[in-house]
């Protein structure tokens, strides 16, 4: 598999693990939806999968080599570079767009989604009443998520551990985004803003030789949290893999459905019309995070009026289903051509 990887092929491995990573980072999409779309979900499952006993044993008797092919260690290594460096790239220019142009950018997620599960559903040719039945058990889930009301932000390390477990749901769950439940928890803030930007002041402070954040209690706590926060991350991410590995081998069928289900009722978390409501205090005062960037509470859905903005969004609603499509068909053309 890793000695067939051309140069080529490395590039967009690097660009799909970008496009993860800004999925990943935006509340109501999910990086699952780019892995699948993109042709590589279950070779990502499978690879991770192979995080288990025996590459820890091959890693402590000291086989780097062997382990590192065991796991599939080329494309799981660039494919979560390209993640990294979304975070601090794309995923940046991701929150500005949101910022300035929100019903655009929505748009565009709404017609991706659209067009991801039009080339999902044209190769699958098993449906029966137990397919159709796990479809809309997939679809009644994604939906009923996007209207829940979110909870109070909660630093407990072993609710902090677990929303880590939940938070990369959304890389081995087409359509089910860990950001937008991480804002249902109450955590969004917490974990993926304040406890990162902690993190960031403190590389700094130590580059330039400052250690008296040892001293700032709350620096200690954000970054105690943070730690936690990751490990349960890892955690989920190694024991979600497993499951699915298992799921997908000996019920591939429904698990399909299922996700295109999930991937349907993720629509109603894009739905590009919505109001944002913000986050204010008891004295009625808008809250901020530690970035100065205004702290979101839940979204309100509309139907929209016919006027020029709605025209501009259904175009961009276009243009997100042609992007796919285009990407399906590049993506077809590179096959025929390595087969």
């Amino acid at each position: 598999m890793e000695s067939t990887r051309t140069l080529t092929d490395k590039i967009f491995l690097v660009l799909k693990g970008l496009g993860m990573g800004a999925a990943n980072k935006v509340p109501g999409v999910s990086g699952g939806v780019v892995a699948f779309v993109a042709g590589f979900y279950e070779e990502f499952i499978y690879s991770l999968q192979k995080i288990n006993r025996k590459a820890f044993l091959l890693l402590i008797n000291g086989r780097f080599k062997s382990c590192y092919n065991y796991i599939n260690g080329r494309f799981l290594g660039l494919l979560f570079f390209g993640m990294i460096v979304s975070y601090f790239s794309v995923s940046k220019l991701l929150d500005y767009l949101i910022f300035h142009y929100e019903l655009y950018v929505w748009s565009v997620f709404f017609g991706m989604i659209m067009g991801s599960i039009y080339y999902i559903n044209k190769d699958f040719r098993n449906w029966n009443y137990r397919t159709y039945t796990f479809l809309t058990i997939g679809i009644i889930f994604g939906l009923s998520i996007s209207f829940l009301n979110p909870a109070k932000e909660n630093d407990n390390l072993w609710f902090v551990f677990f929303c880590g477990i939940i938070s990369v749901s959304g890389m081995t769950l087409p359509g089910f985004s860990g950001s937008f439940i991480l804002i249902l928890l109450g955590n969004y803030v917490l974990l993926l803003v304040d406890s990162v930007n902690s993190l960031y002041d403190t590389f700094f402070e130590i580059l330039g030789g400052d250690f008296t954040f040892i001293e700032n209690s709350q620096r200690i706590k954000m970054l105690k949290v943070l730690g936690v926060f990751t490990l349960g991350s890892i955690t989920g991410l190694v024991t979600f893999s497993h499951v699915l590995s298992y799921i997908l081998k000996h019920y591939k069928k429904i698990t399909l459905s299922t996700i295109i289900g999930f991937i349907i009722g993720s629509l109603g978390v894009v739905w590009p019309w919505k109001e944002t409501i913000y986050k204010y205090d008891e004295s009625g005062q808008l809250l901020h995070d530690s970035t100065g960037e205004r702290i979101i509470e839940n979204y309100q859905r509309y139907i929209p009026d016919p006027n020029k903005e709605t025209l501009y969004a259904i175009f961009f609603i276009l243009l997100g289903i042609l992007i796919v499509l285009a990407l399906e068909a590049y993506g077809a053309k590179t096959r025929k051509q390595n087969a």
